[in-house]
């Protein structure tokens, strides 16, 4: 064996041992897991839900009405767009979104997956999307294409404060360790979206979220995600 091979040898076998510590270090942190728990935390939270969703779409209805417009004069299409995602414990669920891209979206993302910008390849993003349309560009930014969720947050979907519920694409790709994310209700905001959003990893989504879910969630917590969100929002930072 020359000495060229004998050091590729040398790089594989270590790069095996790697990959076996990183999954010994995964199971053990996936046996030691545990959600926190905080008492009526969740009948709190839900009635919350309730009731700032509902007054949310009574106060806001007039600007939606105004945003439904507007992208029916941009573009062809659908004023909203629905898609499956996946909330708790894997349960199947339709999402609300006002529409921000072309209508035949869907059909061009197998050909711009290769073009993908989010590290680990599991979700997908794309600087300059040719698919966005001019005012879905405003409404990204803006994050107000998020405001039909308050529809799926009164129906029980998914909650304010939580893991962002990721497409059935993206729950295929995951490991058991980014399953753990879906122990919890999902949600419209929570620590990604107020820490990078776009400016961050898949992984570091992945460790905040697993980092609220064991050691932070709690109501008032939660209500300080909401108002940070509102301030991320309103400033743009990390949207696309």
């Amino acid at each position: 064996m020359s000495k060229k091979e004998k050091t590729r040898e040398k790089k594989n076998a270590a790069h095996v041992e790697s990959e076996q510590i990183c999954d010994d270090a995964d199971e053990k942190y996936i046996d030691d897991f545990k959600v926190k728990n905080v008492v009526f935390y969740p009948f709190f939270k839900r009635a919350f839900d309730i009731c700032a969703s509902f007054f949310s779409i009574a106060v806001l209805i007039i600007p939606l009405l105004i945003v439904a417009i507007a992208i029916k004069i941009d573009s062809k299409g659908r004023v909203f767009y629905v898609s499956d995602r996946i909330g708790k414990r894997g349960k199947v669920f339709k999402l609300y979104k006002f529409r921000s891209m072309e209508e035949n979206a869907e059909d061009k993302l197998a050909s711009l997956l290769k073009d993908n910008q989010v590290e680990g390849d599991v979700t997908f993003k794309l600087k300059d999307d040719p698919r966005i349309t001019n005012v879905g560009k405003f409404l990204r930014k803006t994050s107000i294409d998020e405001l039909p969720q308050l529809f799926n947050i009164l129906k029980g979907d998914m909650s304010f404060v939580g893991p962002r519920p990721c497409t059935p694409r993206e729950f295929f790709l995951y490991t058991p360790k980014d399953m753990l994310r879906l122990s919890v209700p999902q949600g419209l905001t929570g620590e990604w979206q107020t820490h990078g959003r776009s400016n961050t990893t898949f992984e570091q989504m992945i460790d905040m979220d697993l980092d609220y879910i064991r050691h932070k969630r709690g109501f008032f917590y939660d209500l300080y995600l909401i108002f940070k969100t509102i301030g991320v929002a309103l400033r743009q930072e990390g949207a696309e």
